[in-house]
């Protein structure tokens, strides 16, 4: 028997369901409980293991509060099929990778944590001028 690896889609899709699913601060068990399915079937559909079927994606689409395109989001060109360079910075550095670690993760609940909504405007002006200079001096380097 040979074991086909699972497409990268397929991965993708699964990684922003965890995403998604551990910004919301949700189990696996809450999130199966909530699709009928078990804890186990979360890890494969989050692994990309198993395929997650049209209406079962507008379902979690539902639970975890996103638009269906959400899942769908940040796919590289690899993946997509599409060209490089489309997005509206250019190509990205950013890999899908980074939006999962721990620390990214706890910097977007504290940013939500903020109820202020100019403040929070002004930390995400703030961030995204740090990151821009940051940007050229890396540029600058090279």
């Amino acid at each position: 028997m040979i074991k086909s690896k699972p497409e990268p889609v397929d991965v993708h899709v699964g990684s922003r369901v965890r995403l998604r699913r551990t910004l919301l601060g949700m189990s696996q068990d809450k999130l199966g409980k909530a699709l009928s399915l078990t804890f186990q079937q979360i890890q494969k559909y989050e692994r990309g293991a198993n395929r997650i079927g049209s209406s079962r994606l507008y379902k979690l689409s539902q639970i975890l509060d996103v638009p269906v395109s959400f899942f769908f989001d940040d796919m590289s060109a690899e993946v997509s099929g599409k060209a490089t360079g489309m997005s509206e910075g250019g190509p990205q550095s950013f890999e899908v990778g980074q939006l999962s670690r721990r620390e990214t993760l706890e910097l977007v609940r504290a940013y939500y944590r903020i109820k202020d909504p100019a403040v929070r405007k002004k930390l995400f002006e703030m961030v995204k001028a740090l990151g821009k200079s940051s940007l050229s001096l890396d540029n600058a380097d090279g």
